[in-house]
């Protein structure tokens, strides 16, 4: 009998195919992600990657018939809690690698965007994670025990690339149920991430975004949420040349509007309305400290009596194109989604140690490019090259137009042909005026005879 491959054994070989391609046991050798002895790391973490594919947690797969040939779970684990381990190196280089690639696909005047957003990973179970702390979740409007995942992402408007995260515990004391617990060296990686968790919000974005420039990515505008939108935030990547999108809310932030400090609703009071299209007015303004900004209104969807304010740092953008670039940080809010609810962000592993939670989240965005790649190389649209010039040429050697007036003069004097004489000269001219087609077309027609 021929053996049929099962869907795992096909998953595992296009798996490899990937990892093949995209060079990732190259790239964790350079993030220093390698074994001394057993199973190499590139294996370990092919398998990591494909256990959510698999429809299987780790404990299950290892009751299986596969079990027996797979690593031992103390091998599984002291990989993931490994702290000399440059997760972000690793998570770097890969993402970049994928959005060079995403960049040769796309024109190079398409716009280009950094994402900033932030999404709570419950642990209301957990009692002695370490770092876990008391975080607030905006969606529910409460303190929930966890971390908040501070997310920096890369867009073209078809695709999103997860490039750099930062898993911030608490900046307030009071708010922390667990502090660094395992006695670590301070100049190795773990160390590092878990005194970056301590950062407040807005130094953490700054930091996001020059790691980033640093490692080579490109982009035009930084899209943010009403939370980030704060003039000093604004004002430092204003200096770093980091235009700012983003939504703004009626808070205690005033604006300089003809000598005069004004609240958003002030400003927008000011304003000529246009209730003809949904964008109902725009300024120039100032930040109380001096920085130039273009204040945006446009209507609220969901409530027909409000509006919403978006502000951007970039003057010369028209108010169009504003809303239109800010409708691209959608992306990020899909991929949170995804990701907690497919690829199982935050649940699959769920240890004590600060490193497992670091590792295996960067295992998890690096199954979202996997897929974002895998999405581009089979759906974008795709031209034959150099065989779709050769046939186009091959046409132009008979027009359409003449070809068919000649076929359809033939199948007239077909059908007014009374002798069988008359029917095989017919046949003939036929015959002929395939011959003179061109060679993909020719193939499609039966080979006529001149003979009855």
């Amino acid at each position: 009998m021929v053996h049929q491959k099962s869907l795992s054994e096909q998953a595992t070989t296009r798996f490899s195919f990937l990892f093949s391609t995209l060079q990732i046991g190259q790239l964790l050798r350079n993030a220093g992600i390698t074994k001394s002895f057993g199973f190499s790391s590139l294996a370990v973490f092919q398998l990591l990657f494909s256990l959510v594919f698999e429809g299987r947690n780790w404990f299950r797969l290892l009751e299986s018939e596969r079990g027996e040939s797979l690593p031992g779970k103390d091998v599984i684990y002291r990989f993931l809690n490994q702290s000399t381990f440059a997760w972000r190196k690793f998570l770097h280089s890969f993402a970049l690698r994928v959005v060079l690639h995403f960049e040769s696909l796309i024109a190079t005047s398409r716009t280009r965007v950094f994402i900033i957003d932030d999404s709570v990973l419950r642990r209301n179970r957990s009692k002695k994670a370490e770092l876990l702390a008391r975080v607030f979740d905006h969606t529910t409007g409460r303190f929930t025990k966890g971390f908040t995942m501070l997310t920096l992402g890369w867009s073209d408007g078809f695709s999103f690339a997860p490039i750099d995260f930062v898993m911030l515990s608490s900046a307030k004391l009071a708010n922390r149920i667990c502090e660094i617990k395992e006695q670590l060296s301070k100049r190795c990686h773990g160390y590092k991430r878990r005194l970056e968790s301590l950062h407040r919000k807005p130094d953490a974005v700054v930091d996001l975004l020059k790691r980033a420039l640093t490692a080579g990515f490109t982009a035009d505008y930084v899209l943010m949420d009403s939370w980030f939108t704060q003039a000093p935030l604004l004002r430092q990547l204003n200096e770093m040349g980091l235009p700012v999108i983003g939504m703004v809310k009626e808070l205690k932030q005033r604006y300089r509007l003809n000598g005069k400090l004004m609240t958003l609703k002030e400003v927008y009071a000011t304003l000529p309305k246009c209730k003809a299209t949904e964008i109902l007015g725009s300024v120039i303004t100032e930040t109380a400290c001096g920085l130039s900004i273009k204040l945006v209104f446009v209507q609220n969807r969901n409530k027909r009596r409000e509006w919403l304010a978006i502000i951007t740092t970039d003057l010369t953008v028209s108010e169009d194109e504003i809303v239109r670039i800010y409708g691209m940080r959608w992306s990020i809010e899909t991929f949170f989604k995804f990701t907690k609810s497919y690829l199982k962000l935050g649940t699959e592993f769920q240890g004590r140690s600060f490193d497992m939670l670091i590792s295996h989240t960067t295992v998890v965005f690096s199954r979202y490019l996997v897929m974002e790649y895998e999405r581009r190389q089979e759906n974008d649209a795709k031209s034959l090259g150099g065989l779709f010039f050769l046939f186009a040429d091959e046409v132009r050697d008979l027009d359409y137009q003449t070809a068919l007036q000649q076929l359809m003069t033939l199948f007239l004097k077909l059908a007014g042909a009374k002798s069988k004489q008359e029917k095989t000269n017919v046949f003939c001219q036929l015959r002929e005026w395939i011959v003179g087609l061109p060679c993909y077309i020719k193939g499609l027609f039966i080979d006529l005879s001149c003979e009855s």
